[in-house]
């Protein structure tokens, strides 16, 4: 008779080789697989270099390695789109550059004017900060003053709602006036038509586009990570979040490579269903 250590020995040998040959057949699919035709959209929220609360910690990239980040994209030839620029490639009335890639920032913090806007600047890229409406001209947030000089610059300005809020939580009718109204309190206050939102905490349902639409929103971003390409839906466009980082640049690309390896397994999700 086999000891029962024995036995259970022998399946956790055989149980380690198989997980063994399915790393491995994950590993060459993705190596085989094409690189994907899409293009990245990250997701940052603060570059500040002064005092933050605790629990903001996780979300602010320093000012040396967002310049950091930035040289090396620029040495990789990414050039930096906005959002509207994306959609009027779409409708075919613009060519975007060979690897387009574009830059958000959530909530509308005030470094992002007097920390991230200057290297944006020093390294002649775009972006677009999404606004929580409620919060302008509060303290730590962007004043309307900084939004529209950012606008003067360069910077496309979206919406992140009015309360930041997630969307799906509420009703049909509090979810068109946090869309609706923030729109229109930035457009009042001098910020050129607003076309693009930020979906609090990436959460939406399928409800969502429509009601972007026939507010006259032109694209929206989640928090789901991967790719986007011509066909991708506008309203569901994926990011890449950019969080503070623990391991430098090497952190940076290797988040860069996992957006890219998860559109591969969207290719494969695709062709499976």
């Amino acid at each position: 008779m086999v000891p029962v250590k024995g036995i259970f020995g022998k399946i956790v040998g055989t149980l380690t080789a198989l997980l063994g040959l399915m790393v491995l057949f994950g590993a060459g699919y993705l190596y085989l697989t094409p690189t994907p035709q899409g293009f990245p959209i990250l997701e940052y929220h603060m570059v500040c270099s002064g005092e933050i609360e605790p629990e903001e910690t996780a979300y602010n990239v320093p000012p040396e390695d967002f310049r950091e980040e930035l040289a090396y994209l620029q040495r990789e030839g990414y050039t930096t789109i906005s959002l509207l620029e994306y959609m009027k490639a779409k409708r075919g009335k613009l060519t975007l550059p060979e690897k387009p890639i574009v830059l958000t920032f959530d909530d509308g913090y005030a470094d992002n004017y007097y920390e991230m806007l200057p290297i944006i600047e020093e390294y002649g890229m775009k972006a677009t900060v999404y606004m929580v409406t409620n919060n302008i001209g509060q303290p730590r947030y962007l004043t309307w003053d900084e939004l529209r000089d950012m606008q003067r610059r360069g910077i496309e300005i979206g919406s992140h709602t009015a309360n930041h809020i997630p969307l799906t939580a509420l009703s049909p009718e509090d979810r068109r006036d946090e869309v609706y109204l923030s729109k229109l309190l930035m457009e009042w206050n001098g910020i050129d038509t607003v076309f693009s939102l930020s979906y609090p905490n990436g959460a939406y349902d399928d409800t969502l586009p429509e009601l972007l639409k026939e507010n006259e929103y032109l694209t929206a971003v989640t928090g789901d990570g991967g790719l986007n390409t011509m066909e991708t839906n506008p309203y569901l466009l994926q990011r890449v979040n950019i969080p503070c980082p623990h391991f430098g640049l090497t952190e940076f690309k290797f988040r860069l490579w996992k957006a890219e390896a998860m559109a591969k397994l969207g290719i494969w999700q695709h062709r499976e269903r």
